[in-house]
């Protein structure tokens, strides 16, 4: 029996493919599986979201377990069906591309870019977090000086901007690196706690399986520990083209399934540590490992802060290839010039987009030092980036569920629903902050116009792009 003709929809999708799969066959093969599970937990196992969910005190089990079911297993369903659909470099903006448009493609990619940036450009910050903890009193003033904070930020982009340009055969030690050394920092805060639990004298009790009252401040933390703390699956999708394996959506799928158990029991467990040493109303959000350990075990807590300060390093080089390696592909649709998404001939790099990135990281770590204490810096800038994010993610859950194109299986669109409806949850409750703020309705203020003045520019980038391109295709010799 003949086979039936391909409608020119398919016809254009599988040629979109095509092109893109073109030119991902021009960039180096790096990853493994291993190395794609340690992206995942690196990119999900964030050490401040424990001192967010130990603020629900004993009862962030009954938070946790939703987060994990309603949304982190959902994620991971849907990244691998669309990742075996559509296995290509770039990930969330090729998905978005092909089955809602170029615009909703180039949104997410945006909206993705913003996020990884952002996140960046609080690792100096971050990484100032320790020195209360690891200085001597007298010299603790470096964590909230301004100038050393930015020196640092200096740092770190020149090196995160030499390991992009390096590649991931460099790339990709520094994520597994980090993604090992997120495992053995909550590995040695969950061992000093234990203890603790069985002897009954812990400060606050770990767990407790009592169904909180849904207040406004629970179903908040609720979307901060389903999307903030546990997004991140998507990241290996990003870098599609750069696998190994010639299976690449077998590759994703099963180091998803390989990260979810080490995550959950991370995060669940990381929080009752929290808690044995510390009330909920005491706990530092920038650095909760550090301070408990500095409580529990002090001679630990050097060793902590290298830790840390080797994870937030890892994330920084991890997210700056995400942010070379989205323009590039923007690039290669014609969004953006075509420098960003030249390779450099030896290490087959965009070296253009991570000179872009480069420079507008040290923008965003100047503005993230500006006129805030360190706690309120970092929500707001934390907090911005993962709407931003999370705009992203819901274009992604509404594929399986509304997106022209094959439907997917029941069991898959009803993890997108599930997937969606969190995210959503996050979005609306996430712009009401969690840390003291002088005057949260101006917090709220500034989050809307920023969020939705970012998507604004983003649409008109794309309009102005878009119509270039036109009259360039019109009149060759302009």
């Amino acid at each position: 029996m003949a086979s039936q003709p391909l409608s020119q929809e398919e016809q254009q999708f599988l040629a979109a493919e095509q092109e893109v799969e073109l030119h991902s066959s021009e960039l180096k093969k790096e990853l493994r599986v291993v190395d794609l599970v340690a992206i995942q937990i690196l990119m999900s196992v964030g050490y401040s979201w424990i001192g967010t969910a130990a603020k629900l005190g004993s009862d962030h089990i009954m938070f946790w377990l939703p987060a994990v079911l309603c949304f982190y297993i959902p994620a991971g369903i849907v990244v691998a069906y669309l990742a075996k659909e559509m296995p290509l470099e770039g990930g969330m903006y090729q998905w978005a591309k092909l089955r809602f448009g170029p615009l909703a493609g180039f949104l997410v990619a945006m909206n993705i870019w913003l996020f990884n940036v952002l996140i960046c450009a609080t690792a100096g910050l971050q990484m100032m977090g320790t020195a209360p903890y690891t200085l001597a009193p007298s010299d603790s003033w470096i964590a909230t000086s301004k100038p050393a904070i930015l020196c640092l930020s200096l740092v770190i982009v020149c090196i995160t901007m030499l390991v992009a340009w390096r590649g991931l055969s460099i790339g990709k030690w520094v994520s597994t690196a980090g993604g090992f050394a997120t495992m053995f920092l909550f590995a040695v805060l969950i061992l000093v706690a234990v203890p603790h639990w069985f002897q009954g004298d812990s400060v606050t009790t770990p767990f407790a399986f009592s169904f909180p009252a849904l207040t406004l401040l629970n179903l908040n933390l609720l979307g901060k520990m389903g999307f903030g703390a546990l997004s991140g699956v998507d990241a290996v999708a990003v870098f599609a083209g750069e696998c190994r394996s010639k299976d690449v959506a077998g590759a994703i799928r099963k180091s998803v399934w390989m990260a979810a158990p080490v995550l959950a029991l991370l995060m669940i467990l990381g929080t009752a540590s929290v808690l044995t040493f510390s009330r909920p109303d005491s706990i530092d959000l920038l650095m909760p490992p550090i301070q408990i350990l500095s409580i529990a075990a002090p001679r630990f807590t050097g060793l902590a802060s290298a830790v840390i300060i080797l994870m937030l390093l890892a994330g920084g080089c991890l997210g700056f290839n995400v942010l070379t390696r989205l323009p590039m592909v923007a690039g290669w649709d014609h969004l953006l010039p075509e420098w960003f998404s030249r390779l450099d001939p030896r290490y087959r790099t965009p070296v253009g987009s991570v000179l872009f990135a480069g420079l507008v990281y040290m923008v965003f770590a100047v503005v993230a030092n500006l006129g805030s204490g360190n706690q309120e810096a970092f929500q707001f800038l934390i907090t911005a980036s993962l709407i931003c994010y999370a705009c992203a993610y819901l274009v992604m859950f509404a594929i399986p569920l509304v997106a022209q194109g094959e439907k997917p299986s029941w069991p898959v669109r009803v993890a997108a629903l599930s997937g969606f409806s969190m995210t959503l949850l996050f979005v609306v409750l996430s712009i009401f902050p969690i840390v003291e703020e002088q005057n949260p309705g101006w917090f709220t203020l500034r989050m809307v116009a920023v969020v939705g003045g970012l998507q604004c520019a983003g649409v008109l980038f794309y309009w102005r792009a878009t119509r270039s391109r036109h009259i360039d295709q019109a009149d060759p010799n302009r």
